[in-house]
């Protein structure tokens, strides 16, 4: 009845699927867990990871050559047998003790997405992660009562989703990083109907602050690129909704002026011990009307 899902690239998941799997098998219905290497060169983790097919229910796969996440959790979903299907990242581990049984699949069978959320751990990381610490901690990880008001918005590191929509949802196959907007804005054109619920996975795999900004910047460059294809509303995202409201004054010259006056200054806040994420917020929003600047010249 349920397909656990996890893609993996350089990164150790026995304790999340032994977690996972000793939940599982407290539960009355048939399992699956598939965990599928996106081509790591690490092979001594990798054959580290393999160990887990010893438990009853376990595959492990690995990709001939790295396809990205994206492909990869499509490759997942034609591997599974179940019409349930539960994402996980391979970086996370579940936050309270029953994370399988609070989904609840048989009282929750006529939603058709489930969504427990995101946390982050109480205590600080070092200095080098504590930009991607705070920023998660303030913007992914929400309640239920404030993911209510936004149901559509998702984060899939923790995603419980039916086959079938599944499939209509990923329609992207490239690796590029942050396409959940996407997703997301699938599920929203579909009418999808999602839960809400109160079971957040801990994510663990925190970024440096220098790769959590360029992965930043990157997810804002592939917002563009879906605007362009026509793929994705123009007014999603709260970054798309400032810079329509800069553009409706005539100010996005003038914005674009003013923040690459202080980006170096900004640069230095975000390795700081008191990032600020409304300057974030500016800095990315600067870079998005850069790429707009660049197709209208």
């Amino acid at each position: 009845m349920l397909s656990i899902l996890i893609p993996t690239y350089n990164y150790n998941i026995t304790k999340l699927v032994t977690t996972i799997w000793q939940q599982c098998k407290k539960e009355s219905y048939p399992f699956e867990i598939i965990v599928v290497d996106d081509c790591s060169p690490n092979l001594t983790l990798t054959k580290h990871n393999s160990e887990i097919t010893k438990l009853e229910n376990c595959k492990f796969l690995k990709n001939k050559q790295n396809i990205g996440r994206t492909a990869t959790r499509n490759f997942l979903c034609k591997e599974a047998q179940y019409d349930w299907l539960l994402f996980l990242d391979a970086d996370v581990i579940p936050k309270y003790n029953d994370f399988i049984h609070r989904y609840k699949l048989e009282e929750n069978n006529n939603a058709e997405v489930i969504f427990g959320g995101v946390s982050y751990d109480y205590e600080m990381p070092k200095q080098d992660e504590l930009f991607r610490w705070e920023y998660g901690k303030k913007r992914e990880a929400k309640p239920v009562s404030k993911r209510l008001k936004e149901p559509y918005f998702i984060i899939s590191q923790n995603l419980m989703i039916k086959k079938p929509v599944f499939i209509a949802s990923n329609t992207w196959n490239e690796s590029v990083y942050g396409l959940d907007i996407l997703f997301s804005n699938n599920l929203k054109k579909n009418k999808v109907t999602i839960k809400h619920i109160d079971n957040p996975v801990l994510h663990l795999g925190l970024e440096t602050t220098t790769i959590f900004i360029e992965k930043s910047l990157e997810a804002v460059k592939t917002t563009y690129l879906l605007e362009n294809k026509n793929l994705l509303d123009s007014d999603l995202r709260p970054l798309q909704k400032s810079y329509l409201k800069l553009k409706r004054w005539n100010l996005t010259g003038f914005f674009s002026f003013i923040v690459s006056k202080f980006q170096n200054r900004m640069k230095k806040n975000f390795h700081s011990l008191k990032p600020n994420l409304f300057w974030f917020d500016l800095y990315r929003l600067h870079y998005y009307i850069q790429l707009k600047s660049e197709k209208n010249a």
